[in-house]
């Protein structure tokens, strides 16, 4: 199982979209609080998200708690436009966790400094933009590490 791990998200229909994803990959989605939402089921309906409640979805009060919990992944893996390791370069494991910063501002120093040997990034051809959406971005990197999941278990056959 990959985890999905979004801190601070701020807006419903991105985490909805990632929502979707998740429930379609079975993977888990980690929501660290505060959000830029409240998650109801008006919300959830604007969101497309009439299936939350059969999504793998686990809130967590702030980073610390996330942390700390014991669903949360061992290994994570941070997605920045700060760095020039490429998210194609490295091996993914069953039971990572892909991180994704919020909306305005992505992921905040110290957590680069928490994660700073597991960041990496999506390439852009035109490197002028800021970055993609965060729930294309989110569907984009989980669907490489299933991928790379999918081919290891295939191979072991």
């Amino acid at each position: 199982m990959l985890h999905v791990v979004l801190f601070q998200p701020e807006i419903a229909p991105n985490t909805g979209n990632i929502g979707r994803m998740c429930a379609v990959t079975r993977s888990r989605l980690h929501l660290i609080h505060p959000l830029g939402f409240v998650i109801n089921d008006r919300n959830l309906r604007r969101a497309g998200m009439d299936y939350w409640k059969s999504l793998d979805v686990q809130e967590h009060a702030d980073w610390a708690a996330f942390r700390a919990s014991p669903l949360a992944p061992r290994r994570l893996w941070l997605f920045t436009t700060k760095t020039e390791r490429s998210f194609w370069n490295v091996r993914y494991a069953d039971g990572d966790g892909l991180v994704f910063g919020n909306e305005s501002s992505g992921a905040p120093a110290w957590m680069h400094d928490e994660l700073s040997a597991m960041k990496v990034t999506i390439p852009q051809a035109n490197a002028t933009l800021r970055s993609l959406n965060l729930s294309t971005a989110a569907g984009v990197a989980c669907y490489e590490a299933t991928r790379q999941l999918v081919h290891a278990s295939v191979s072991r056959v």
